[in-house]
């Protein structure tokens, strides 16, 4: 244009037009970027999920355990009232005579629970007077030996 008496400093491009080919490599360049980031955003958010079900699992956990422990120490609590008063009304029975009493209405509220539950399965436990005293000289015999470690 200089012959025409013009000088071309600078050109302002503002349509372009590449070809078909540049713009769908372009284009698929563009959707694996987003799509690498949709997944590294999804796998983070199953990360966390997995992390707070894992916590609200464990708290679930160690609250059930904490409410276990109140129900045995608030037994323990009961039978040993239970124990202390049965001896001041009954003179000459021995804490043992009053844990074989309780042991063995704890056996017959046991099978009565297990025989009123329409969703329990069959449980074989030896049955009679006997028995029921065999299980406690067992537990005892449990409880000295660990006592004795």
């Amino acid at each position: 244009m200089s012959m025409y008496g013009y000088e071309i400093v600078q050109t302002l491009i503002v349509d372009i037009e590449p070809d078909v080919h540049v713009k769908k490599a372009m284009n698929e360049i563009n959707a694996a970027s987003r799509m690498r980031s949709a997944a590294n955003d999804k796998a983070e958010a199953e990360k966390i999920l997995q992390i707070k079900r894992a916590e609200g699992e464990a708290e679930s956990k160690y609250l059930a355990g904490v409410g276990i422990a109140r129900q045995r120490q608030a037994i323990v609590d009961g039978l040993r009232d239970s124990v202390l008063a049965f001896s001041e009304n009954v003179p000459g029975t021995t804490a043992k005579d009053i844990m074989d009493m309780v042991l063995v209405t704890q056996y017959f509220d046991t099978m009565k629970e297990i025989g009123a539950s329409s969703k329990s399965s069959s449980v074989f436990i030896p049955h009679g007077p006997g028995a029921v005293k065999d299980v406690a000289s067992q537990i005892r015999d449990g409880l000295l030996q660990a006592n004795t470690i």
